[in-house]
């Protein structure tokens, strides 16, 4: 649009230029020995190019409004895009020379400090991502209700959350943390208060993942923001890249028929049979790099592979599902944290340092504040 009206006056400057100004230069050049006579022909002159010109030209309220929102658009569209770009400084802490020193059962991961901040970068920088405070984190989102569904990641980013919602130090923490890593099992919590109510669902497969979605579709509920993700435990048990596709395509195909309206790229038109509910803001945790060496089985060695896991990597792109290929679902980059926070940061080869799951959900909320 914005160009649109750019074209527009530009041609109707190059008739301006081409009806008035060359015949009123010439006459303006024989004006000029009389000072008076030439005066009332510059002014003439520029009557005449507002009257060709005012045709072209939008009311200028209209036209200040048109560029602010393209601004506005492109500066969402292009913060959306960087907020997964984390860096990472990783260092030996106090304890380390301690840990070498002596035969310690506990994780290498324990005598590093990690800290994460956004890339330092001119274009990062403009959007002013940010760390939020409990405080922030809690008015975002304030009557929400929250439902993450998954395997162990999805768990570890449940206590990140709520780590941040309650405040790590809190006596609730201690029975969250007791709750939530019952082995297997679902976990339900209501924040009374900002009235935030939050579902974890224990969901290893995609399978659980289209089952959920179905279920919100016939209940014609749906939460207000829903993270999910699945395929470590596919990957262990059927070591199957093409089954896990199947399944990825049929989510898919459940999540937009959920919604109210398609996420997809130039789909403006009700997804038909979709269920008229409020739009939620859904987000899919990626698969963590695994470090194969360090996997605590043989099984797990065997089948989780680097070539398995790029398989199943490649199955996620190819399903459409993710809103960076045109799908519904924003990734949480796992791959790209864990990759960048290195073996340093996970003490299995699977599970990360709480480190990684903070900053996931730090992604999470600030692509809330971008969209809302």
């Amino acid at each position: 649009m914005l160009m649109m009206m750019l074209g527009a006056v530009q041609l109707g400057a190059a008739a301006a230029c081409v009806v008035v100004l060359v015949p009123m230069g010439m006459a303006g050049w024989h004006l000029s020995r009389n000072k008076m006579l030439f005066f009332s022909g510059a002014l003439f002159i520029s009557l005449a190019i507002c009257v060709h010109l005012t045709p072209y030209f939008p009311s200028v309220p209209d036209f200040v409004t048109s560029v602010s929102s393209a601004v506005v658009f492109d500066h969402r569209s292009s913060c959306i895009n960087l907020v997964n770009e984390i860096s990472w400084e990783v260092k030996p802490n106090a304890s380390f020379h301690h840990f070498n020193n002596t035969q310690n059962s506990s994780s290498i991961a324990d005598f590093y400090d990690k800290r994460w901040d956004w890339s330092d970068s001119y274009k990062l920088k403009a959007c002013e991502f940010t760390k939020l405070s409990k405080s922030d984190a809690s008015d975002l989102l304030n009557g929400s209700w929250v439902v993450i569904a998954g395997d162990s990641q999805a768990r570890l980013f449940t206590l990140s959350l709520l780590n941040l919602i309650l405040g790590p130090q809190s006596q609730r923490m201690d029975s969250v943390r007791a709750d939530l890593f019952k082995r297997h099992s679902d976990y339900s919590v209501l924040v009374n208060e900002t009235g935030m109510k939050l579902d974890f669902i224990w969901a290893p497969y995609v399978m659980n993942l289209t089952n959920l979605v179905m279920n919100f579709k016939t209940q014609k509920n749906c939460p207000d923001v829903m993270i999910m993700g699945a395929g470590l435990w596919h990957m262990l048990h059927f070591t199957n890249a093409s089954d896990y596709d199947l399944h990825l395509h049929i989510l898919k195909t459940q999540v937009v028929s959920l919604l109210p309206f398609s996420t997809e790229l130039a789909m403006n038109e009700p997804v038909t049979g979709s269920v008229p509910i409020k739009s939620s803001h859904l987000f899919w945790l990626g698969m963590p790099v695994l470090i194969n060496g360090m996997l605590n089985t043989e099984e797990k060695r065997a089948k989780m592979n680097d070539a398995m896991w790029h398989a199943y990597d490649k199955a996620l792109g190819d399903s459409k599902l993710l809103r960076q290929t045109g799908g519904p679902l924003f990734l949480l980059d796992f791959q790209s944290l864990t990759w960048n926070c290195g073996p340093h940061c996970t003490s299995d080869g699977m599970h990360y340092d709480g480190a990684i799951y903070e900053a996931a959900v730090q992604i999470m909320l600030n692509t809330l504040l971008i969209e809302s």
